[in-house]
C-alpha cells in the first residue's frame, strides 16, 4: 500500500507544466513549477516545516507552545498543518488588504487571525509587524517565526524546490523567474541553481509600491518609493534578510492591474487558477521576452491557489470597482 504517515509528507515534488497560450509569442519553452499542489496550496508549505523543525532543533519551539507570524495567508496555512501535526497552536497577524478568504482559511486550520491596517510604516505599533513581534515577546511559551529574517526560508527552497527544479529540467533549466516577498523562494532556489550552472539567469517580479527594484539596482532604499499597492504575496517596503541581492540578476516591475488581469487569463487561457501572484509572474514574463532565445528553458514559479483570491481577482464586480476590467 502507498500512503503518508501524515499530511507533511505530501510536501514538495510538485509538477512542471508547460505554459502554452499566454506564453505563444515568446521564443522559449516556458515551464510552470506549479506549487498549488502542495497541501496548503502553496509555495509556503515547504519553508514553514523548515522553519518549525529547525526551531524545534535549537529548542525555541517548546512542546505546546503557540507560534506566533505576520503573514500574508500562505505561510501561516503552511505553518498550521505543521501545528497540527505537531501539536502547537497558532497566533497569525494579517493586514487589512489581505483577501477575505484567506482570513476564513486559516481560521478554519485552527488558528486565532488578528488583522492590521496596512497604510501605516513598518515602524509602527499598529502594523502587521510590529504587532506580530510584540505578541511574540508577551505571549508564553511562545516561538515568533519571522519569516522575513529566519534563513531558514532559503535553506527550505535550497534544500528542496532548487534541486527539484533542476532534476525536472534534467539540468537544462537556462532562467528562474519568481515573485519576490520575502526572499525565501529566489534565494534557495537561485543559489543552488547557480552551483549547478552559473550561467543560469534569476529574475524578480517586484511590484509598484515596493523597493526592490530600485535597491538591486542602486543600493539605495527609497522611501519615496514605498505606497500601498493591492497586488499579494509580493514586494515589500522593507529589506527582509532572505532576499540575497547577490544571486538575483534582475527584477522587473508589474502594474496591479496587470497582475489582476493575468490572474484571469491564467484560469481562462491555459487553466490554471492560481493565486494574485501568478498573474503578476507570468506578465513579468513577458516584459522579460527580450531576455530569451528558442534555445531556452524558463522556469516560472507560481506561489499559490485561486480559491484565495475569488472576492478579488475573480470577481468582475470587484475588478470594475478596481478598475481593472470595463
Amino acid at each position: 500500500m502507498q500512503y503518508a504517515e501524515n499530511i507533511l509528507e505530501t510536501i514538495g515534488n510538485t509538477p512542471l507544466v508547460k505554459l502554452n497560450k499566454l506564453t505563444k509569442d515568446l521564443p522559449c519553452l516556458v515551464l510552470a513549477k506549479y506549487e498549488t499542489f502542495n497541501p496548503g496550496n502553496s509555495v509556503k508549505d515547504r519553508m514553514a516545516v523548515k522553519m518549525i523543525e529547525d526551531a524545534e532543533a535549537e529548542g525555541l519551539l517548546k512542546p505546546g507552545g503557540t507560534i506566533i507570524e505576520g503573514t500574508s495567508g500562505n505561510t501561516g496555512m503552511g505553518l498550521a498543518l505543521v501545528a497540527i501535526v505537531k501539536g502547537y497552536k497558532c497566533i497569525f497577524v494579517l493586514s487589512d488588504k489581505q483577501s477575505k478568504e484567506k482570513m476564513d482559511i486559516l481560521r478554519a486550520v485552527g488558528a486565532e487571525v488578528i488583522v492590521c491596517p496596512t497604510d501605516v510604516e513598518p515602524t509602527d505599533p499598529r502594523s502587521y509587524y510590529s504587532v506580530s513581534k510584540r505578541l511574540g515577546e508577551e505571549t508564553p511559551n511562545s516561538w515568533y517565526v519571522n519569516q522575513y529574517d529566519n534563513l531558514s526560508n532559503t535553506k527550505a527552497h535550497y534544500e528542496s524546490t532548487g534541486p527539484e527544479i533542476w532534476n525536472q529540467t534534467d539540468g537544462k533549466i537556462t532562467h528562474f523567474v519568481v515573485g519576490v516577498g520575502t526572499g525565501g523562494t529566489i534565494s534557495g532556489v537561485g543559489k543552488y541553481l547557480k552551483e549547478q550552472n552559473p550561467d543560469i539567469k534569476i529574475w524578480g517580479i517586484d511590484t509598484y509600491g515596493s523597493v526592490f527594484k530600485k535597491y538591486h539596482e542602486t543600493g539605495i532604499f527609497d522611501e519615496n518609493e514605498i505606497y500601498p499597492y493591492v497586488t499579494e504575496g509580493i514586494g515589500e517596503d522593507i529589506l527582509p534578510k532572505n532576499v540575497n541581492f547577490d544571486i538575483i540578476d534582475g527584477f522587473t516591475k508589474v502594474t496591479d492591474k496587470d497582475a489582476a488581469v493575468y490572474t484571469q487569463l491564467l484560469a481562462k487561457e491555459e487553466g490554471m487558477f492560481l493565486g494574485n501572484s501568478a498573474g503578476a509572474a507570468v506578465k513579468g514574463l513577458l516584459q522579460l521576452k527580450e531576455h530569451f532565445t528558442k534555445d531556452d528553458v524558463v522556469v516560472v514559479l507560481f506561489h499559490d491557489h485561486g480559491s484565495r483570491y475569488v472576492g478579488k481577482m475573480f470577481n468582475d464586480d470587484w475588478m470594475k470597482k478596481m478598475g481593472y476590467i470595463d
